[in-house]
């Protein structure tokens, strides 16, 4: 197997340059091979053992699973994240998301955060790694998401694991419903959420390892109801939030108008929209 003959097979789903990436992605990640060794051939020269497992990634990938799958990995604000199917993928513009609620946190912020939809743990256990004094609280409803973002904290350094003695904060994980969510008041000083937001019919404009490999609950809502996180999560950030809390979304750049409304119909003060690095609406924030 030569690098040319690896990327070429991977032709049929990804564009030349997207092929060449995911393939030096998967040489230097399992392989530790540098575009030096690569030049050098050094592809050519592995082991029978780890030919094989090259083989087998390499069919994975040509079935259309996306890399990070078979690799078990994604890399996200710096750190290396497990994930596996059933566990959306991190995406970069939820880096900036958190960017975005840490920019206005001081290194020694000691309050209250609320993480809805953790899915792999990338945002909760971020804002725990970044700001290590806050308490940060994790939902999920899918009991296979908790136990990857579990797996997540405890590899990131920022498990809340009781069972020590000295103090900890970390995250904590629970399984909730975010479209049924306690009666709590006044509990949080942000709330943060990456909640499904592709509509049904936007399925056509999105790639087929997407639609076949990433779990379909965590990224669609129905076209006739397509603010249905964002009401629920609205309604309980109302309650939840302590007075001058913040609440922050992702979302969909096509609803982002929609979403502000909505928000301000609750009673919700100093909504922004902000636009990713691409220039597309794709995050909000809202007061209590």
């Amino acid at each position: 197997m030569t690098y040319q003959a690896l990327w070429q097979s991977l032709t049929d789903q990804y564009d030349e340059s997207e092929a060449k990436d995911i393939t030096r992605l998967v040489l230097e990640s399992r392989f530790g091979l540098t575009l030096t060794d690569i030049a050098l051939g050094k592809v050519e020269q592995l082991e029978p053992a780890d030919e094989q497992l090259l083989r087998d990634l390499f069919a994975g990938l040509r079935d259309g699973q996306p890399v990070q799958y078979v690799l078990g990995e994604a890399w996200f604000y710096g750190r290396r994240f497990h994930v596996e199917p059933g566990v959306l993928i991190p995406r970069p513009e939820t880096e900036e998301l958190c960017h975005l609620v840490l920019a206005g946190l001081p290194s020694t912020w000691k309050g209250t955060i609320l993480d809805i939809g953790s899915g792999s743990g990338c945002i909760a256990v971020t804002l725990a790694a970044e700001r290590e004094l806050a308490s940060v609280t994790a939902w999920d409803l899918s009991p296979h998401a908790l136990a990857v973002a579990q797996g997540n904290a405890k590899l990131i350094g920022v498990a809340n694991d009781h069972s020590l003695q000295q103090p900890l904060k970390g995250v904590v994980f629970r399984q909730v419903d975010a479209l049924n969510a306690p009666a709590d008041e006044e509990q949080w000083d942000i709330i943060v959420s990456n909640p499904p937001y592709v509509c049904e019919q936007e399925k056509a404009l999105m790639r087929k390892n997407v639609l076949d490999f990433e779990p379909p609950e965590a990224l669609f809502v129905p076209d006739e109801d397509p603010l249905r996180f964002y009401r629920a999560i609205g309604r309980y950030a109302t309650k939840a939030l302590k007075a001058g809390g913040q609440l922050f979304f992702e979302l969909n750049e096509r609803l982002a108008n929609e979403t502000k409304e909505l928000l301000a119909g609750m009673g919700l003060a100093n909504i922004i929209i902000y636009k990713d690095q691409y220039g597309k609406d794709r995050f909000i924030s809202a007061c209590k």
